[in-house]
């Protein structure tokens, strides 16, 4: 099996990029092989196998990191596992690849996965002969550059509406009613008439933001190529026609999901825009709970961004450590895998439907996870459409239109012409 690399952008000016304004950790090797070409070992068999991920909230006694040694213990390999933040990771993972110490396997949130894939350091799944024909396209989609898949999702979550069950009753607003963005309105008409609050959702400037007005603006059909399209303007008009009539507050414009969901918590909001890792939270809030589906402009289900992490492979000098590699990976993504990191987790849907079907099976809590393997079923990869690396500037362009028309600075045509204007400046 022969493995190369595709031609790097630039690999150096990707790193010099990806630190500006970040600290970043030292670049991580073993002393047994650990790192690919870290010492030059041929090894395939038994040794070290480096795993790097974003999840320094699991620490060494975490059942994630059982589940990481458990892979390698298949493999028969032992895994040393550092975890970074999102942001410190990619970069990283970058400057270890121009330094020659790149780990064997990377977790990396799904956006990330065309940068790292275009300056060259990443394999593909092709290389690697791992089956991707099960895998639900719309999440696969995430991590294909030109046609060449460089990962697999390890699970996905995404975001619905989260609803206070006691504030709809008490306005007498049926949830299943809301199917569309009229509907949605009316019930917020009607709870605030009824003296509660009613939406809250994240218009931070930051990716969070973006992530959170994604399901409005593709559920008018409008597309990320063309931000200032009639279909954007009615999204962002949405979102802003909600403030302006009390029926979201001020405060949307500085939320991070967090926020929201620290407010929605408070029992005063008939509805807040959130994901599946509050799946549990929700559980345990001291009000009932539930989710409808976030409605296109004109009904049914919108596509809401994915979010989790591709399992990735980058290039290795020592290319004999390949097959211990791709044992590693396919015990991560069998649809027995994807359950099990599901149930690790909480709040992953796994991408496969034999995957989906056998966690609702196993669970026991279909009537909480089934609406959430329906979103995801919906959702729609950032990069997706072959926006690639190009995404990172147009969503920048993207929230901070959103913040100048939720602000008042710009009524939301003027915001996304100017937004439309700077994506074009930078992606051409």
């Amino acid at each position: 099996m022969q493995h190369t690399r595709r031609k790097p952008t630039s690999l150096a000016a990707a790193a010099a990029l990806a630190v500006v304004g970040v600290s970043v950790l030292g670049a991580c090797s073993s002393d047994d092989g650990g790192s690919g070409s870290g010492d030059g070992s041929t090894d395939a068999a038994g040794g070290t196998y480096t795993w790097w991920d974003p999840y320094p909230q699991h620490d060494g006694s975490s059942d994630w990191e059982a589940r990481v040694q458990a892979c390698g213990e298949e493999a028969g390999v032992t895994i040393e596992r550092t975890a970074y933040d999102t942001t410190a990771l990619t970069n990283q993972a970058l400057l270890s690849a121009q330094e020659g110490t790149s780990p064997d396997v990377i977790l990396i949130d799904n956006p990330a996965v065309s940068t790292l894939a275009d300056t060259g350091i990443l394999t593909t799944v092709e290389e690697f002969g791992l089956d991707t024909s099960a895998i639900d396209q719309n999440l696969l989609d995430a991590g294909v550059v030109d046609g060449e898949a460089y990962g697999i999702p390890i699970g996905a979550n995404t975001l619905s509406l989260y609803y206070n069950a006691d504030i709809l009753s008490d306005a007498g607003v049926d949830p299943a009613s809301i199917t569309d963005w009229d509907s949605l309105t009316a019930a917020l008409a009607q709870v605030t008439d009824a003296g509660h609050k009613g939406i809250t959702f994240a218009g931070i400037g930051t990716e969070e933001g973006s992530f959170q007005f994604l399901p409005w603006f593709w559920g008018a059909g409008a597309d990320l190529t063309d931000l200032d399209s009639p279909e954007a303007v009615e999204a962002l008009e949405l979102w802003k026609g909600w403030l302006d009539q009390g029926y979201a507050p001020n405060t949307v414009i500085n939320n991070s999901q967090n926020t929201v969901w620290e407010e929605f918590l408070t029992g005063d909001f008939a509805f807040a825009e959130n994901g599946t890792w509050q799946v549990n939270s929700a559980a345990e809030a001291e009000f009932e709970t539930g989710i409808v589906q976030l409605p296109a402009q004109d009904g049914g289900v919108a596509p809401a961004p994915t979010g989790g992490e591709f399992i990735v492979a980058p290039v290795q000098e020592d290319t004999a450590r390949y097959e211990v590699t791709r044992q590693i990976v396919e015990c991560m993504t069998t649809p027995e895998g994807f359950v099990e990191t599901a149930n690790t987790f909480a709040y992953y849907i796994p991408p496969t439907a034999e995957g989906q079907e056998q966690l609702l099976a196993e669970s026991g809590e279909d009537a909480d996870l089934e609406p959430w393997v329906e979103a995801v079923q919906n959702a729609k990869g950032r990069t997706s459409d072959g926006l690639g690396t190009d995404y990172p500037v147009i969503s920048e362009a993207l929230w901070t239109a959103v913040q100048n028309a939720l602000s008042g600075a710009a009524t939301p045509a003027e915001a996304l012409e100017t937004a439309q204007a700077d994506a074009e400046a930078a992606t051409s």
